[in-house]
């Protein structure tokens, strides 16, 4: 595991993130798993739970206590809920793999897209850590997958003109509000 030899010092360290340390980083980590299996539980009884107990203010609350954990909790805590939802991932009945979960901004999509949303969400928030990983370690399969979705949000998340002048060459690129 890249964070095994965590130190507290470590955690409690800004990440890349702004507002978070390293421990929140790696505690979102661990409670997007713990969301995860509760869904995939939840879809497998025929039952739609919520993505985070309490939604995003239970989000941020559970994020808040677990990052003023020890290096070693946290470490724990990561480890712990990543095997257990890769173990549902693999013991999954079949039939489940279709059925929809809910997010915490009230979507919807298929237990399917799990997997590849954790890998997102490990892959991107190892950069954010700021402890040595950076987008030159996202593998092709990565980026040629989140890149589509990414740009067709841009619009969403700027001011149009200047997106269009960005893209053209004729202007700076636009800022961007957070990508959720």
């Amino acid at each position: 595991m890249a964070i095994a030899g965590l130190t507290d010092d470590l955690a409690r360290q800004p990440s890349l993130l702004p507002d978070w340390t390293v421990g929140h980083v790696l505690t979102h980590l661990a409670r997007n798993a713990d969301a995860m299996s509760r869904r995939i539980r939840g879809a497998t009884v025929g039952e739609t739970v919520d993505q985070y107990v309490g939604g995003r203010a239970g989000r941020a609350a559970e994020i808040e206590a677990g990052a003023s954990l020890t290096a070693r909790a946290i470490v724990a805590d990561v480890a712990t809920t990543s095997a257990e939802l890769d173990s549902l991932f693999e013991t999954m009945p079949d039939d489940v793999w279709d059925r929809m979960v809910s997010t915490v901004g009230g979507g919807e999509h298929a237990v399917s897209q799990l997997p590849f949303r954790r890998w997102r969400e490990v892959r991107v928030h190892l950069v954010d850590l700021g402890l040595g990983d950076t987008p030159a370690d996202w593998s092709d399969d990565l980026v040629d997958r989140l890149l589509p979705r990414l740009t067709a949000s841009l619009a969403e998340r700027c001011d149009q003109r200047a997106l269009v002048a960005w893209a053209l060459g004729r202007g700076p690129a636009p800022d961007l509000s957070p990508w959720a």
